[in-house]
Order: C-alpha cells, then sequence, then structure tokens
C-alpha cells in the first residue's frame, strides 16, 4: 500500500554558485526556505517538479523534498534538508553566521 503524500517543496543547486534554492509560488528560485511554495497536492507536486526540471539554465538537481508548515513558513522534515540549507559545514562563514540553529 502507498503511503500517504506529505508536503513537498521544489529544492534544487543554483546553476552558477551551487547555493541551495527553493521554488516560490510567484515561479522565482530563493535562497529563504521561508518563501518556499508548499505543496499540499501530489499532482501539483509533480507538475510544480516537472517545471523546474525544465527550468536546467538555471538550477541542477532538482528535486521534491518533504517539509511541513512553520510559524514563519515551509520547515524541512529530515535532516538532510535542514542540513542543506545551512551551507558548506567545514567552518561557520557566510549564510551560516545568520541561519537559525537547528531544531532539537
Amino acid at each position: 500500500m502507498p503511503r500517504a503524500f506529505t508536503p513537498k517543496l521544489v529544492t534544487a543547486n543554483h546553476l552558477l554558485e551551487g547555493d541551495v534554492v527553493y521554488l516560490t509560488a510567484d515561479d522565482r528560485w530563493t535562497r529563504r526556505i521561508e518563501e518556499a511554495e508548499l505543496i499540499e497536492d501530489e499532482a501539483h507536486a509533480q507538475i510544480r517538479l516537472l517545471d523546474a526540471q525544465a527550468r536546467s539554465h538555471e538550477v541542477v538537481g532538482t528535486y521534491l523534498a518533504d517539509a511541513e508548515p512553520g510559524p514563519h513558513g515551509p520547515e524541512p522534515t529530515h535532516f538532510r534538508e535542514d542540513f542543506r540549507r545551512r551551507g558548506p559545514s567545514n567552518y561557520p562563514h557566510g549564510k551560516q553566521e545568520t541561519s537559525p540553529q537547528p531544531r532539537a
């Protein structure tokens, strides 16, 4: 029996800079997960993913990531996504210096 669909967001890496980006409801790529479109319908999620994958001149590695509503916008539900949004892990720099602390 297939699992029930859970909310998703479309994520990828910026083609030139490599930063993690998220697709917004108005078709922009943003580096802020809070601005990402939280998709709660499976068919709509698949359409949004196909549309995003067609934008290979902007991004690479496009996929759907599990997320949930949060007080300021979508929040990742998996450690991998929480980790990705913070950037490289070798030392705090760039967006890591201003990122919220990981959930306990």
